[in-house]
């Protein structure tokens, strides 16, 4: 097992409680839990997640991952993880630096790069054991946030040379996939960002089949290869996050939410919520104001 304590201490030091805690570093969180959690439904933008102590599940459709200590998760576009931490306790907290990935920084670095195979159709996720390498780039990263005068000058610097081991590494395929506008990934991620910004209004696999500029069928299919889902679950799900931020942060109920979001039957939005998350929506909101798990 590599050894991650210096990156764990820098979490543990600019992560004060159990959460999600921004940084001055410009697309850096720490994540930080002292116990274990409940599955919960989750969008992750394409990004790079490398634990530094304790363990993570994560599921979409038929996949599951785990990763913990010295190992990551590289996520290629937005999907709706179903997340928990599975390892945890308050003397050991479950650790983890995120950095969102920058489509344009990727796409300078793949420019630079010779020999690069296209990535496989299916690679939209994936975990992989961290090097010590990359482990020592994302420490250094972490410490600017204590060096304000450094991090504009060395932030960029060390992002480019994370991005980089990233991409030389075994889940590189999926990176390039990200930084290359054209490829299979990139032509799902421009309808799942559609579906991101119009969940709530009516639209067909033919509309976005046409965004992604693909066939009907060529879509439908690349689309539950990539996701594990067809586009129509997909946005299904992304309505429930919503409807599940609108209930908890705003106090909707669950009828108002359902509606807002886009359902025109309260019980087909139960019925769905139900599926998804295996209680009822105000039991599963009241379950979350109780664990603290509403930030």
């Amino acid at each position: 097992m590599l050894d991650c304590d210096d990156l764990a201490a820098q979490i543990i030091g600019h992560a004060p409680g159990d959460g999600v805690f921004d940084t001055p570093l410009a697309r850096v969180f720490l994540i930080r839990s002292s116990a274990l959690t409940e599955p919960v439904q989750t969008l992750y933008e394409p990004s790079f997640c490398l634990v530094a102590q304790g363990r993570k599940h994560a599921t979409i459709g038929n996949t599951a991952l785990s990763y913990d200590r010295s190992s990551f998760l590289v996520v290629g576009m937005d999907l709706p993880l179903i997340g928990a931490v599975v390892e945890a306790e308050p003397d050991a907290p479950y650790l983890c630096m995120q950095l969102v990935l920058d489509r344009a920084v990727l796409a300078d670095l793949i420019a630079g790069q010779l020999g690069c195979t296209e990535a496989r159709e299916n690679a939209a996720l994936g975990t992989s054991v961290a090097t010590p390498e990359l482990i020592d780039a994302a420490t250094r990263l972490l410490r600017l946030i204590d060096a304000p005068d450094d991090a504009p000058v060395l932030a960029p610097l060390i992002e480019r040379e994370i991005l980089h081991r990233l991409l030389t590494g075994p889940r590189g395929a999926i990176l390039r996939q990200i930084g290359n506008g054209e490829s299979r990934l990139s032509q799902i991620h421009r309808a799942v960002s559609y579906i991101r910004q119009s969940y709530a209004d009516a639209f067909t696999v033919e509309d976005l089949a046409d965004i992604a500029g693909m066939s009907a069928s060529t879509f439908h299919e690349r689309f539950r290869a990539i996701t594990s889902m067809s586009p129509l679950q997909f946005r299904n799900l992304i309505r429930l996050q919503e409807a599940r931020r609108l209930m908890v942060m705003e106090g909707l109920t669950a009828a108002e939410a359902g509606f807002k979001v886009g359902y025109e039957s309260p019980s087909q939005f139960s019925r769905d919520f139900v599926r998804v998350h295996k209680v009822s929506p105000r039991k599963h909101v009241e379950a979350l104001r109780a664990s603290g798990a509403v930030a």
